[in-house]
């Protein structure tokens, strides 16, 4: 460790897009500030890697949506090419169904999620009701209710059992796209615009940095690292609500604080990417999306860049994932592409390349795209989140007001919390 010790403004933990967000707007505000990245690149759960053909793909955070407007204006701006995710066609509910049958339960399970979210998540007859409770008493058919299911544990990536009903409804109704959420990609990856953002930081940004400390008190913070010691007048931890609970703060954080970051946990996902020589699945025209419901938190879709580069992205998330985890890596390849043989025929197991991912446990980010809330009595805690302990904040993708778990919701997250920090810099600056 340097004895010498650095000063700034303000000190971001975490450069996923959160982070990158915050840092631009203090850039541009001239406030001096230092980010620090545990891992060897920035982008959090946004990661792209080289896979067996030698193609950068992203194995982590990807899809974007017209009704996301921060991510959408801050990828034309970069220039970056858009994809648009191939959903032509029918797609497949594994065991199969007609696809009028198919159609149908599809109709209902949104009809159950729309149903869910008419429901006040303050309402006292739900206090106490995990998502899975809830689910119980409904009167649909069985077939919609494992639709459901497997809808919910896929995107959220944890059991419903766990998941508290007014959580998921506060969450799911700051979701607001109006289409189809994987409606494009980036031909350069997600992880591209990441760099891109990161470049603007200059030497502003370390990565290979993780945070030991945070000393903190009236006349500022001391953040200790692997590296050294930074003193700044305000900390932002723009980290995941459950991989900030792990920071060393001293003093203690004020109870109330502590304890809401202490009731999240990450979910669990598995992502893939199945190169193939061609999208045999057109042929019969079908999309390539396929939902399994004796799988919950099973899914595909079509993910080729053109003909050329046809692929289908898998994910497994939630229980599913967990029980897939401990797998080796022939054992997990032969168990994925076995599901896709059953949903989209022989073809499917002519693999020209398998690139697996898993996020579960993962070392500087818990797991899955997002942490969840999994006490059902904690209503308040992402305002003590947001509230923090100054000269300490904390930011992140979980408690923004849209999109949370979603790269839109980091940028968001980022933007507002910079702009709370540059007000009470202001502040203490014209009281001093």
């Amino acid at each position: 460790m340097s004895s010498i010790i650095e000063r700034t403004d303000v000190v971001i933990v975490g450069a996923g897009f959160t982070g990158l967000s915050a840092a631009l707007d203090f850039q541009r505000a001239g406030v001096d500030f230092l980010v620090l990245e545990a891992r060897d690149h920035v982008g959090g759960r946004v990661e792209a890697v080289r896979n067996g053909l030698g193609e950068l793909i992203d194995s982590g955070g990807q899809f974007l949506c017209q009704d996301m407007p921060e991510l959408m204006a801050l990828a034309r701006a970069r220039g970056k090419t858009f994809v648009e995710t191939y959903i032509e066609g029918e797609f497949i509910t594994h065991p199969w169904m007609s696809v009028e049958e198919a159609e149908r339960t599809y109709q209902v399970a949104m009809a159950i999620r729309e149903r869910m979210n008419r429901i006040e998540p303050d309402d006292p007859s739900i206090a106490g009701l995990t998502v899975a409770t809830w689910l119980e008493r409904q009167k649909d058919t069985t077939d919609a209710k494992a639709a459901f299911r497997s809808m919910i544990e896929g995107l959220w990536c944890l059991a419903l059992d766990k998941v508290p009903l007014w959580y998921l409804i506060d969450n799911d109704r700051r979701i607001t796209n109006e289409v189809f959420e994987l409606q494009y990609f980036l031909r350069e990856t997600m992880q591209s615009l990441a760099d891109d953002l990161a470049a603007d930081l200059g030497d502003r940004l370390r990565l290979n940095e993780p945070v030991a400390r945070v000393e903190h008190g009236q006349q500022g913070v001391r953040v200790v690292s692997a590296r050294g010691v930074i003193e700044a007048r305000t900390a932002l931890v723009a980290l995941p609500p459950a991989t900030a609970a792990k920071l060393d703060f001293t003093p203690a954080l004020p109870a109330e604080l502590a304890s809401a970051l202490g009731v999240w946990e990450s979910g669990a996902v598995i992502k893939i990417l199945v190169r193939y020589a061609s999208p045999f699945w057109r042929e019969r025209d079908l999309c390539g999306m396929v939902m399994w419901r004796d799988q919950p938190g099973l899914f595909a879709c079509d993910a080729s860049t053109d003909a050329d580069h046809a692929a289908l992205i898998v994910f497994v998330g939630g229980p599913l994932a967990l029980r897939w985890h401990p797998l080796g890596a022939a054992a997990f390849r032969a168990e994925v592409t076995a599901r896709l043989v059953e949903a989209l025929g022989p073809r499917a197991a002519d693999v020209v390349d398998f690139s697996a991912r898993d996020w579960t446990h993962d070392r500087w980010s818990g797991g899955a795209y997002s942490d969840l809330i999994v006490d059902v009595t904690a209503r308040h805690a992402e305002r003590a989140i947001l509230a923090g302990a100054p000269p300490v904040y904390f930011a992140a993708s979980e408690v923004s007001p849209s999109f949370p778990g979603y790269v839109e919701g980091a940028i968001v997250a980022g933007r507002i919390a910079a702009g709370k920090i540059q007000s009470a810099i202001a502040t203490s600056a014209s009281g001093s």
